[in-house]
């Protein structure tokens, strides 16, 4: 979400608080009018309300189905277009709770956990080193750290570049994910860039902005410089380079999948949406809800010739449906046997379905949905935020899906 429109919709609640409706309702109505929200749009409303959530087994019957090429079913596209559907003028009360039920989406409320102003540092192995960094192109900058192993002295396996989600930092993002013990694990450099309050007033990838979902520009071309940077600074093989992301990160995970698909071997995306499932803040609300976006055709991505794909999704995600999960993998597209396993749950840990998609040269595609699990890190540490420590570790998994070996989780 633009800066500016936070800024506005902060100011009008300032006004309401001071006694001044009149005026708050001013400057809400203007800012929904600079966002084609005003009383002469035609843009499909955005979320007012909790979508239903669909049971483990709906939403992997409902993957399952749209992976075997069976037609998806239908999503609420809202009321046609036309003048006919012009929204009326709304009363003050009622426009605020939508812009609640919407800023709650996107994690701007007061509710949100927020970290403190410095994340401690992990501790790190003898030898092993956590970098602070800045990247520059024409594009644009942005700080990020490397991690880089200890055991990266016997050689470097690969690179991951891991996209946190909103409100958090590389910090948060590593101390939650973990990533980096498995990377010392499995000698790999992991890059965490950062996205600025400059850029986005909650530290969110612009996944839902236009400009930001092409190749050679914006956001996209500053994350593919860098990865670029840090492959070509260690020699890493051009099939051991992948990048991962939660929430907004996995939305610009999957935008890295398909503006650069000959720079990433594999893609992993958490509690993500698809390429281009929105196009602006008004469907970026509506896709976090489960209705479709203008987004491409399925299969846009051709599976068999793009990145390798693994999706993690909690079936009782109320920030980003899991209906976003059948999605990104009917974007990934492709052809192949099925195979779909149930794990149930065991003690504490959460249980999950497992559906894997096989190609002509093994997995290409696989989905993860984690039972009951909300909108968080699976497996993850609570040394983080949005972390979910009962679901199976997506962490380990993926880094074993992008290395080509079993998974043990």
């Amino acid at each position: 979400m633009k800066s500016d429109f936070v800024a506005e919709i902060l100011r009008a609640t300032g006004t309401l608080r001071a006694g001044d409706p009149a005026g708050a309702t001013a400057i809400i109505r203007a800012a929904l009018a600079a966002g084609g929200l005003g009383p002469e749009s035609n843009a499909a409303p955005g979320a007012t309300g909790e979508a239903s959530r669909p049971s483990q087994w709906t939403a992997a019957r409902v993957i399952e189905g749209s992976l075997a090429g069976e037609p998806a079913p239908t999503a609420d596209k809202g009321p046609p277009s036309g003048p006919a559907s012009k929204r009326r003028n709304r009363p003050l009360g009622e426009v605020l709770r939508i812009l609640g039920n919407g800023r709650r989406r996107l994690g701007l409320d007061g509710a949100v956990r927020r970290l403190p102003a410095r994340v401690p540092e992990l501790p790190l192995p003898d030898g092993a080193e956590f970098r602070d960094l800045t990247f520059a192109c024409a594009a644009g900058s942005r700080r990020y750290r490397l991690y880089v192993p200890a055991s990266g002295s016997d050689g470097i396996e690969g690179l991951v570049v891991m996209l946190h989600g909103c409100t958090q930092s590389p910090e948060d993002f590593a101390a939650g994910t973990r990533m980096n013990e498995h990377a010392e694990e499995h000698r790999l450099l992991v890059a965490y860039p950062a996205q600025t309050a400059g850029d986005n007033a909650m530290s969110c990838w612009n996944w839902f902005q236009p400009g930001d979902q092409l190749r050679g520009a914006g956001e996209p071309a500053i994350i593919a410089g860098l990865t670029i940077s840090v492959r070509d600074a260690f020699a890493i093989p051009p099939d051991r380079v992948f990048v991962a992301g939660l929430s907004a990160g996995g939305a610009m995970a999957a935008i890295m999948a398909e503006t650069y698909p000959d720079l990433y071997a594999g893609v992993g995306i958490h509690s993500g949406l698809a390429y281009r499932a929105a196009s602006d803040v008004v469907s970026a609300f509506a896709a976090m809800r489960g209705q479709s976006g203008p987004g491409l055709p399925a299969g846009d991505l051709k599976g068999e010739g793009g990145p390798r794909l693994i999706v993690f999704h909690g079936t009782a995600d109320s920030t980003v449906d899991p209906s976003n999960a059948e999605r990104i993998m009917a974007w990934h597209g492709g052809a192949g046997r099925i195979t779909r396993s149930v794990q149930p749950a065991a003690g504490d840990r959460r249980g999950y379905t497992r559906i894997v998609r096989e190609g002509a040269k093994g997995v290409a595609a696989e989905c993860w949905i984690v039972d009951g699990a909300q909108h968080a890190w699976s497996g993850g540490s609570a040394r983080g935020s949005y972390t979910d420590p009962k679901g199976p570790d997506a962490s380990r998994t993926m880094v074993q899906f992008f290395l080509g070996t079993a998974p043990d989780c």
